[in-house]
């Protein structure tokens, strides 16, 4: 969304205390800035083919940040038989009599940087341009990360210890999947347990207005291949009345989607989306479309991004162009991402899909599907004390009203976080907006925004007492 040219300015707490933690928050900011840069320039990816030692560094980079605060800080991960997890920082400080425990979950594992030749700048050094912070995780998320740090530090600061519980969770491996993460909760679930729980890897309305994330997609990934020829054979020779596979995996592509550009496999939820919508000028903008592109789908844009199924081709085999030969190819396949409308079950939709494909198997052709990653949505409950204090102190750290608001992305491992602590209030929060470019060349964050996060999980923590 375009960012509107002026923004509210946040009026001074009126309560003492509470203006203490703002003027803390302030005052440590050009320290919080250059931890920041300092994470940023640590390129750990929790993938196999990157150097793991950067992902160790990292690790242990923001285990001193959190030890530097006087709490127990570890470094943990878990071996789920398959693989050893990424490292894991652990901190906790407990709470004292009657007073609640707060989790506080970030990640410090960050994409790839990709093309380097696609960024303005380098990937790992973070530069200010325009207000923006611009580097490899300075949003996703090692803002995440100092929101905490700096947010734990202040409070420190303008209060000493308040009573409430503290437990930092800031995981190693999320870019990668998270494959270990319901493995580390099993394993520390008395460790990591929490009245209310803080994730900040979600985002904002728009640079200048807050957020909570109220839901979440689902995810199923699979991947479809059709065979058409044992081999390969000359295009002339048998062209016509053999089709090759990259044209029969198009058509059956084709099938997924109506004339409407809604997803066509039945048995889906399909939701609707109330309050916020979203202007169609701004998310063109947003989204780089092209002139002239049409938009997919019917229903309110919130809607078709929220509480709809939507289904992509992330990945394609097929020989590529500068290598091309006048051959009909015999085999072609596609990776699909379905993102889920919360209430469905992952399992009955990769069935639904793997029921779709196989059925519309185009001129009789082999179709096989093999089943990929499947995540659970989220559906917070608004209504909820820590929910009704988080919007409160989002409110007055940004100046302006905090709104409630889904996303169309998926964050898996929260439904783990809500299996495991049933009882345990999850807020959604975070300091990515519609230009933070989350995982593709310059990824940045607002300056600004990131200063009144760290100001409203400030205020939050130090509401959430007894």
């Amino acid at each position: 969304m375009t960012e509107s040219t002026t923004r509210p300015q946040p009026a001074a707490p009126s309560d003492p205390t509470e203006a203490a933690i703002v003027a803390a928050v302030d005052e440590n900011l050009p320290g919080t800035l250059e931890s920041l840069a300092g994470l940023v320039g640590i390129p750990g990816i929790a993938w196999a083919s990157f150097d793991p030692e950067n992902l160790q560094r990292s690790a242990r980079t923001v285990a001193g940040l959190f030890g530097d605060l006087g709490l127990d800080a570890q470094v943990l991960s878990v071996d789920d038989g398959d693989r050893a997890g990424g490292p894991a920082v652990v901190a906790t400080r407990p709470a004292a009599a009657g007073q609640p425990t707060v989790l506080l979950y970030a990640h410090h594992d960050v994409q790839p940087p990709g093309d380097p030749d696609a960024w303005e700048s380098e990937p790992f050094t973070m530069v200010e341009r325009d207000g923006r912070l611009f580097g490899r995780g300075a949003a996703d998320d090692k803002g995440g990360v100092m929101v905490h740090v700096a947010a734990l530090g202040a409070l420190a600061q303008a209060v000493g210890e308040s009573g409430v519980g503290v437990t930092v969770f800031v995981e190693g491996e999320e870019e990668a999947g998270s494959p270990t993460f319901r493995a580390f909760l099993d394993a520390h679930r008395d460790l990591l347990r929490a009245d209310v729980i803080v994730v900040a890897d979600a985002g904002n309305w728009k640079a200048g207005v807050p957020a909570l994330t109220t839901s979440l997609r689902g995810l199923v990934d699979a991947t479809v291949t059709v065979r058409v020829l044992d081999h390969g054979v000359h295009s002339g020779m048998f062209g016509g009345p053999v089709l090759d596979a990259v044209t029969l995996l198009s058509r059956l592509i084709a099938t997924l989607h109506d004339e409407n550009g809604d997803v066509a496999v039945e048995g889906l939820v399909q939701g609707e989306a109330e309050g916020l919508d979203y202007d169609e000028s701004a998310f063109r903008a947003d989204a780089s479309m092209l002139p002239g592109t049409e938009l997919a789908g019917t229903g309110s844009l919130t809607t078709r991004l929220w509480n709809r199924p939507a289904l992509s081709v992330i990945g394609l085999d097929a020989p590529a162009v500068d290598v091309a030969s006048n051959t009909i190819t015999p085999t072609a396949r596609a990776k699909l991402s379905l993102r889920l409308a919360p209430g469905q079950d992952p399992d009955a939709a990769m069935e639904a899909l793997e029921r779709h494909l196989t059925g519309h198997a185009p001129f009789g052709a082999t179709v096989e599907f093999a089943v990929g990653e499947r995540g659970q949505a989220f559906d917070a409950d608004v209504t909820s004390t820590a929910s009704e204090l988080a919007l409160r102190s989002l409110s007055d750290a940004w100046g302006t009203p905090a709104v409630t608001a889904g996303m169309g992305g998926s964050i898996p491992f929260v439904a783990d976080l809500t299996e495991v602590y049933p009882e345990a209030q999850i807020l959604l929060t975070g300091v990515i907006d519609p230009d933070t470019r989350a995982h593709g060349a310059n990824e940045s964050m607002d300056k600004a925004d990131f200063r009144n996060a760290i100001v409203a999980e400030a205020l939050l923590l130090h509401r959430l007492r007894r």
